[in-house]
């Protein structure tokens, strides 16, 4: 045990390695960024090491993060998505709140609770966090009628939990009687108007003014959240009251995925909410865990009621509504996590004496279960609720002209990618340019001879492609990371399909192909083809193209198909798909629908182990073209992962990977900042 630190530098210090190092232990261990910080303050806080104590410095930054996750929740709420479904998201946010707030209610009572404190612990359940929203939205489900049902939901169960703490919180400051009950109902609609009313009225105009720069805006928004705050307390009512609503009435003036906000999550994010978990953690006593049998029982109970509670709410609007049971049981996953609002709600009824010690220790232990439960059920059932449809998933999309991107760093194999890139353009029916791309990682002032080399070796691509009468564009980048610069081509020539090269090095288990090709297909959502070619690609006399299970469900899928077929047709070699999906004959059936038509064979793996086996049979004329699918969408499997190195170790073939185009950029609204849980989901689930 150590004296706590009192020098405010060593503290900060202390603080921001805490901030740095804890969410790289989290992914190590699988678990949400969110508790990092939060085991942190357990550790070195006054139960633990006792290295930092809560004093005024970490109360003061912690109290600025609380109100700027509850202000965040405001700015988020989807107001719009709650219109469109308005009676069954306001039948299931009623029951969301209300059938936990009853259960946790009774709890509170049974163990021996006050009145308002009961109360308090049930409208904490009650709540939810959308964490695993992101998830949803990834794997392509986020438009399905139960998913949109939950997040309207999300509207009425945060303000119901608002409205429950700020009288919960009034009837703990005064005296319960018909007085009191005047006076906070009458400053509470007062000071409701005011914000709600004024703030957008007065942010309309400001918005309005020329010569608004970002820090000015920025600078701003901290007015209202903090005035807000301020003037809560004089209407009798918490600081995070006015937090949330100052979130409601900035809701439609700032834009989720604008400058501002990105300024406001960063704020946010980077510094005062992990205060403000840290914070957290410094009241956690794990002692107590082990000193009382009451203790672990009051953990387990509320665990239990939150879990009955939301699925008891899912269970019946999904029988009103007659959702299926994959949409019930995602809807619960939704609906499960705890997080950033429970923590505050738990803190402000730490500090006005409602919830004890054991209370905060176990409202603790069932934030972390929740945020592990609710992101592995929704990814299971979203992926079976993909995967269900009859047909799969088409492109609904604006069409943009075809365009190939080829990142050249090698110039060995400029030539071979160039010709796979033709394949590629005939097949697209693409009538654009060749993109040919070389990115120097240097800085401006230094990089003058690189690019005179690199307009070298884009010369020899103009020539090259010349001969086969294809028009080239060829471009050069100089940035500080080569796979910005690739994004920033993709993004400003508008191409649709990147084809790149792999030498097929072994990487950490972090990694699939390496830290360029891994962030480029993680922050991009277009066709992209990974090739180790070994031998010229005209020499193939065989495709053999894998198909993992639950592929068919990718919006991208047929797209990618008929691609696949159109490169067999121009090779004029045989064609033969291996599928790993169970329902071999109606992926059989599709396939053999989609133009152009080939006398393709067909073979089913059930398993990894079988395809590894065939692979060491391939003869050596055959190419191997694996479908594949980035990381949290539908179809991914940590198998997935692991193919391109065993590929790379066993095929002494030509093969590529091949990414279908994704949906558009992940919608994470609700998530409030905290990052997911790594889920790795079996085949069989």
């Amino acid at each position: 045990m150590f004296e706590p630190i009192q020098e405010p530098v060593i503290i900060f210090a202390i603080a921001v390695i805490v901030f740095l190092v804890t969410p790289f232990i989290m992914t190590k261990l699988k678990m949400p960024g969110i508790v990092g910080p939060i085991v942190a303050g357990i550790i070195i806080g006054p139960y633990g090491l006792n290295i930092l104590a809560r004093d005024s410095t970490i109360e003061l930054l912690g109290t600025v993060g609380l109100l700027f996750i509850i202000f965040i929740a405001g700015l988020e709420l989807d107001i719009d998505g709650f219109k469109k479904y308005k009676n069954r998201s306001l039948l299931f946010g009623l029951l969301s709140f209300n059938i936990p707030l009853l259960i946790g209610s009774l709890l509170g009572i049974v163990v021996g609770f006050s009145i308002p404190a009961s109360l308090l612990l049930g409208s904490i359940l009650g709540s939810h966090t959308l964490l695993a929203y992101p998830i949803a939205s990834k794997i392509g489900v986020n438009k399905n009628k139960a998913v949109i049902t939950t997040i309207g939901g999300t509207l009425i169960t945060d303000s119901f939990a608002m409205i429950f703490l700020a009288v919960i919180s009034g009837m703990a400051m005064g005296e319960v009687n018909a007085q009191f009950w005047f006076k906070l109902i009458i400053s509470t609609a007062v000071y409701a108007v005011v914000i709600l009313g004024a703030v957008p009225y007065l942010s309309k105009w400001f918005f309005k003014i020329s010569g608004i720069d970002g820090a000015n805006e920025f600078n701003y928004v901290l007015v209202v959240l903090f005035v807000s705050g301020w003037m809560a307390l004089y209407a009798g009512l918490q600081p995070i009251i006015g937090a949330f609503l100052a979130g409601l009435s900035l809701n439609r003036y700032i834009f989720q995925h604008g400058s501002l906000m990105n300024r406001i999550n960063f704020t946010a994010n980077a510094l005062f909410i992990p205060f403000f978990l840290l914070s957290v953690g410094m009241l956690m006593d794990l002692s107590a865990l082990f000193t009382s049998i009451e203790a672990w029982l009051l953990t387990i109970g509320i665990v239990l009621a939150l879990l009955a509670g939301k699925y008891l709410a899912s269970w019946i609007t999904a029988k009103v509504y007659r959702y299926h049971a994959n949409e019930r049981y995602l809807m619960f996953g939704l609906s499960t996590p705890q997080a950033a609002a429970t923590l505050a709600a738990t803190l402000v009824g730490f500090d006005l004496g409602l919830l004890n010690q054991a209370t905060v220790n176990a409202i603790i232990i069932m934030i972390l279960v929740s945020c592990v439960i609710g992101p592995y059920l929704t990814e299971k059932f979203a992926r079976k609720l993909a995967r269900s449809s009859a047909h799969p998933i088409e492109d609904t999309t604006e069409k943009k002209p075809e365009r190939i991107l080829i990142p050249v760093a090698n110039p060995d194999t400029m030539e071979a990618l160039m010709d796979l890139g033709f394949l590629v353009r005939i097949a697209s029916k693409s009538t654009e340019p060749i993109y040919p791309l070389k990115v120097i990682d240097k800085d401006a002032k230094a990089a003058e001879y690189d690019v005179a080399t690199a307009e070298k070796m884009l010369g020899h691509a103009i020539f090259y492609a010349a001969g086969a009468e294809i028009p080239v564009r060829p471009l050069t980048r100089v940035d500080h990371s080569i796979g910005w610069g690739i994004e920033r081509a993709v993004t400003e020539e508008r191409i649709t399909t990147i084809i790149t090269g792999w030498n097929g090095a072994k990487t950490n288990t972090e990694k699939v192909f390496g830290g360029i090709i891994d962030n480029v297909l993680d922050h991009t959502y277009i066709r992209s083809l990974i090739v180790k070619q070994v031998q010229p690609i005209q020499t193939t006399e065989r495709m053999v193209v894998v198909l993992p299970r639950g592929i068919t469900a990718k919006p991208g899928f047929k797209d990618a198909l008929q691609i696949v077929k159109h490169i067999v047709k121009q090779l004029n070699c045989k064609l033969m798909f291996i599928v790993m999906d169970d329902d071999f004959e109606a992926i059989e059936s599709y396939i053999r629908q989609i133009k152009p038509h080939h006398n393709a064979s067909f073979s089913h793996f059930p398993d990894w182990e079988m395809l590894e086996r065939y692979c060491l049979k391939l003869g050596k004329d055959d190419l191997v073209m694996a479908i594949s699918a980035r990381k949290g969408t539908v179809a991914w499997h940590s198998s997935l992962e692991a193919l391109p190195q065993k590929l790379s170790e066993q095929v002494t073939q030509n093969f590529i990977i091949f990414y279908p185009y994704e949906n558009k950029e992940i919608d994470v609204r609700g998530a409030r900042g905290t990052s997911l849980p790594h889920i790795h989901m079996e085949w069989s689930s």
